[in-house]
């Protein structure tokens, strides 16, 4: 089985390293070159040629990959060509495809709102229209069977456009993140953020909390993280006692998976009727805009309930989102492949 996973993402490296490693042969390409950790196994470097040399790029690497490949997955919804034109070409060859959606490429608030959380927010921007993302997911759909989703959350954009949706969630490679729990002697503990979108991440209101805590005399360190390398960031993540990913979307995704990997008790808002889909035992600290200041108050002040939630969540992690296992479930979607 030769497995070609395109055209973008972190996660996706992480994947085709974890197939490697059950004997999959697996091979991640970005086609232009991003400032991200890790490097994918191909490059097409689409950044460096004008448009029509470009479009001769693309199609030259179609046609080669049909050569190569028996197994395309997609992930973002998105293909070889913006169009999606080639799904009907990999189809004629018998290809067997599957798409993965991440989050922003089908996130629709009129979907999202349904669920009665009032704060929820969506990216913004032409491509995240919902007209254009339902007209995204019927093409896909049209050539496309099988789609895969980290979450209940996710799943509720892509319901009734797929035949079958498989639930895959996110993967961490455990010997990246040597865990260093909270210390129990730490009066005064350091809380860290990280947003990669303030908008998305409810900032201001995790700075609103910060302040009043701050105005309350209660003893504490806020470092916000920006403008660093992956590599830097994961340095500060290690010497945090709480770490804060996002308080409007409902659900987690990798950072509060890297936190809670270290070792750390994550805070981060888990919608109730979400809570019950995970696995059970989820150690997250749920808060949303109205409870992060108490919930941050009542942690700063217990520095053991620190340290057993960072302990519970490398414990959870290693369980549930360990690549090497979550490879051997994407190995057998793909064996369910049309």
């Amino acid at each position: 089985m030769r497995v070609l996973h395109l055209p973008v993402g972190r996660q996706m490296i992480e994947m085709c390293s974890a197939l490697r490693q059950i004997g999959v042969d697996a091979t991640s390409c970005h086609f232009r070159e991003r400032s991200v950790p890790l490097k994918p196994d191909l490059c097409l470097h689409l950044e460096r040629l004008n448009g029509e040399e470009r479009k001769k790029r693309r199609e030259e690497f179609l046609e080669e990959a049909i050569e190569r490949y028996d197994v395309f997955h997609f992930h973002f919804g998105e293909t070889f060509f913006k169009d999606r034109s080639d799904l009907a070409i990999l189809k004629k060859h018998g290809k067997k495809l599957v798409v993965q959606h991440r989050g922003s490429d089908v996130r629709m608030l009129s979907v999202a709102r349904t669920a009665g959380n009032p704060h929820v927010r969506v990216k913004e921007g032409e491509r995240r229209e919902e007209r254009q993302i339902r007209r995204k997911l019927k093409i896909l759909s049209a050539y496309i069977d099988h789609a895969i989703v980290a979450d209940h959350e996710l799943r509720s954009y892509i319901r009734g456009f797929y035949k079958k949706i498989h639930m895959l969630r996110q993967f961490v490679t455990l010997n990246k993140f040597e865990p260093s729990y909270p210390s129990e002697r730490n009066r005064k503990p350091l809380i860290v953020h990280a947003p990669t979108n303030p908008y998305l991440k409810g900032t201001e209101y995790v700075q609103s909390a910060i302040d009043r805590l701050s105005r309350k005399g209660t003893p504490f360190e806020y470092r916000q993280i920006e403008r660093m390398t992956h590599k830097e960031a994961i340095r500060c993540y290690r010497e945090a006692d709480i770490i804060i990913d996002q308080l409007l979307q409902g659900s987690f995704g990798v950072f509060s998976l890297e936190g809670m990997a270290l070792g750390k008790p994550v805070v981060c808002h888990i919608r109730d009727d979400l809570r019950k889909t995970y696995p059970p035992g989820l150690p997250i600290v749920s808060a949303d805009p109205d409870t992060c200041y108490d919930t941050l108050k009542r942690l700063v002040r217990n520095p053991k309930a620190r340290r057993r939630i960072g302990m519970e969540s490398r414990v959870y992690v290693e369980k549930y989102y360990d690549s090497r296992k979550l490879a051997e479930e994407l190995k057998q979607i793909y064996l369910k492949l049309s």
